[in-house]
């Protein structure tokens, strides 16, 4: 198995930040309900309740909460390794979904596998009771506040 790289800089004021900043979050994350639950160096866990809302007609959780579950927690990994002020956007990403969901929570860790100064690549895995239900990865674009 290859290691995954070692990063020098981490915010822990940002990550608490972001942390503590979630409750009354606007935005697709807060509608969703996707809470980050822990930060480190590279890498983060959250969570989601499965909500009725969330659910189509036949009762399974719409693929494009989970996209938008993986897609936020990509990014903002990325936010306690950026210099202040940066931001970063999505390029690119894929899903693979590999179960319904249909209550409990999803469970997720996201992990940075490559960061430049200008893209990063960013690896996901979800979890629902217990089980595997998406395996993503995803490519993302930095950029340094303007000075």
């Amino acid at each position: 198995m290859v290691s995954l790289p070692k990063f020098e800089f981490f915010n822990q004021k940002m990550a608490d930040t972001i942390i503590q900043g979630q409750e009354g979050q606007g935005g697709l994350p807060g509608f969703i309900g996707a809470k980050v639950t822990e930060f480190g160096a590279g890498f983060l866990k959250a969570e989601l309740e499965v909500r009725a809302e969330l659910l189509t007609p036949i009762g399974n959780m719409h693929g494009g909460v989970m996209a938008g579950f993986v897609d936020h927690i990509t990014g903002v990994v990325l936010y306690p390794m950026m210099e202040p002020g940066s931001w970063a956007a999505t390029t690119e990403f894929k899903l693979n979904y590999l179960a319904p969901v249909k209550g409990g929570v999803l469970e997720a860790e996201s992990e940075v596998i490559s960061l430049t100064r200008n893209t990063a690549v960013v690896r996901a895995l979800v979890s629902n009771e217990g089980r595997l239900v998406c395996s993503a990865q995803g490519t993302l674009l930095i950029r340094a506040p303007k000075k």
